[in-house]
């Protein structure tokens, strides 16, 4: 019951900590402005294009994960149980952040009866893929948008304090504390019933988290990989010419707006709502879209984003059964 308890205080709490942020954004709108702009400054064509790029990349990314998950078991998932499985993840996201992972290897290992902590490793190795992927954009990103950057942060991070920290004793005398302590206590610990439940639970972790060494084509599955990228960007690209006042910008802009609005998804906050508006309207206005015009872009393509998750993954949690229903 607690925990239950837990998970709706969570939801709740970054639910509000979003809409509170959306609110900050947007106090200054009016309504009625704001709702003739997206009924009639609006090319929806484009923003379909773009859920379309959206749709792309997870058919990518389903096809990369089974390539992860095969070198477990010699078998592969089937792709639609696959699909289905990430895109309920998906929804599952915008009840509780980080849930999505845990969902969609739950799922899978129901239908497709392969280990949910193997699994688990896999999800970390795709996030690791995805975690080197944003790297790369970012440093493109610092690159050849220094100057739009700069005049973003401006002298708003100053990471001297950081360094500054390190020439203190306190940290190093926390970790020498911490090392002894377990060394000392090393022979209880791996006598411990604990140690061996996770010690069974990290070779699982581990053979999922190593599965791409076993990958069975290895160019194909760094292509899709790449591929995810590249839909991932055309998301935000295409988005641009469904706005008067975006459709000039360049494929660098898009980069940048894409940089941030992807950093902001770091946050725990239901689909990123506000923190992905906030760095999203930030990068535009560094680009000399108004600020009120950005608020407009940001609203209607995580909206539009948004609809495409939840209306998918409702129809894979109809699909589910129906797939996997016993052969007569």
């Amino acid at each position: 019951m607690r925990t239950k308890q837990a998970k709706v205080l969570q939801f709740i709490l970054f639910l509000a900590t979003g809409a509170l942020i959306l609110w900050w954004l947007y106090r200054d709108q009016d309504p009625q402005k704001l709702l003739t702009a997206i009924k009639e400054d609006v090319n929806y064509w484009w923003i379909l294009a773009s859920l379309l790029a959206g749709l792309l990349s997870n058919v990518s990314r389903t096809i990369r994960w089974q390539m992860l998950i095969t070198p477990l078991n010699d078998k592969r998932p089937r792709f639609l149980n696959t699909f289905l499985a990430l895109t309920i993840g998906y929804l599952a996201n915008l009840a509780i952040p980080r849930m999505g992972e845990v969902s969609r290897c739950a799922v899978l290992s129901k239908h497709e009866n392969i280990s949910f902590t193997q699994l688990i490793g896999t999800v970390v190795a795709e996030r690791a893929l995805d975690i080197l992927s944003m790297l790369v954009s970012l440093l493109l990103v610092v690159l050849l948008q220094f100057k739009v950057l700069h005049s973003i942060t401006g002298s708003a991070f100053d990471f001297s304090q950081l360094f500054s920290s390190f020439t203190t004793p306190t940290p190093y005398v926390i970790v020498i504390l911490i090392a002894g302590s377990i060394w000392l206590f090393r022979k209880k610990i791996r006598a411990s019933r604990a140690f061996y439940q996770i010690k069974g639970l990290w070779v699982k972790f581990k053979e999922g988290f190593l599965s791409f060494r076993n990958v069975p084509n290895k160019p194909w599955f760094i292509g899709h990989s790449i591929l995810i990228f590249v839909f991932y960007f055309l998301m935000m690209y295409l988005n641009f010419f469904a706005f008067g006042y975006t459709s000039h910008l360049t494929p660098l802009a898009a980069l940048t707006v894409f940089v941030f609005g992807t950093l902001a998804m770091v946050a725990p906050v239901q689909g990123g709502i506000g923190p992905w508006h906030f760095m999203v309207i930030i990068a535009l206005v560094a680009y000399g879209v108004s600020s009120s015009d950005a608020g407009i872009f940001a609203l209607v393509v995580h909206g539009a984003l948004n609809i495409m998750i939840i209306v998918l993954g409702l129809l894979a949690l109809l699909a589910l059964p129906f797939v996997n229903k016993p052969a007569q």
